[in-house]
């Protein structure tokens, strides 16, 4: 009898908490989060359900204009495509043109975002020189978008060099993938 008091309380204990989860941590119906498609050109964004941020119908719903953005700031980072490089260079090839383009436009869309370009090579060549040629491949990609009229200053630059590889294979197919510019939505 005692050994089933304790395999009863445990029970009892997960079975109040599934039930404190499931009443406390569902979501209510009807809520929508905004897509990018319902973000007006000032910025501000209006949930579907037609209250604007911060009044007392999202305080009801338990939403904070920080929860709202979070799902808005990871779809506008999806759109964000990384840009690659020939061995050894950092000059903006036409098909990382077309891609910068698509990217400045994913963040013209947003007029307060800022960006973070990072810049990688494959594994060949010294630390110092992969820092150095990644760095130039991101001032390369930023100095394109300012090109296309985005705002330098809201255009940051890293060169990680060899040492975030995206795929860590020691081949020619691993070290294409590998040179490459990755964007990162700072805020927006």
């Amino acid at each position: 009898m005692n050994s089933e008091n304790p395999r009863r309380k445990f029970v009892m204990g997960v079975v109040i908490v599934m039930a404190l989860f499931g009443f406390f941590g569902c979501a209510k119906k009807g809520q929508v989060a905004p897509g990018p498609e319902e973000i007006e050109p000032g910025g501000a964004e209006t949930p579907v359900g037609g209250e604007a941020p911060g009044t007392a119908g999202e305080e009801e719903q338990g939403l904070s204009e920080e929860t709202l953005q979070a799902g808005t700031h990871q779809e506008i980072q999806a759109q964000l495509e990384d840009i690659h490089f020939d061995f050894d260079k950092y000059n903006i090839q036409p098909a990382a043109r077309l891609i910068l383009k698509k990217n400045y436009e994913v963040l013209r869309g947003v007029p307060n975002a800022e960006v973070l370009i990072e810049g990688f090579c494959d594994e060949r060549g010294t630390v110092e020189y992969n820092l150095a040629l990644g760095q130039r491949r991101a001032n390369a990609a930023r100095d394109y978008l300012v090109s296309l009229g985005m705002d330098a200053g809201r255009v940051s630059t890293v060169s990680y060099g060899e040492e975030r590889p995206l795929d860590p294979a020691h081949n020619e197919e691993a070290w294409a993938k590998n040179r490459r510019c990755h964007f990162v939505l700072l805020k927006k």
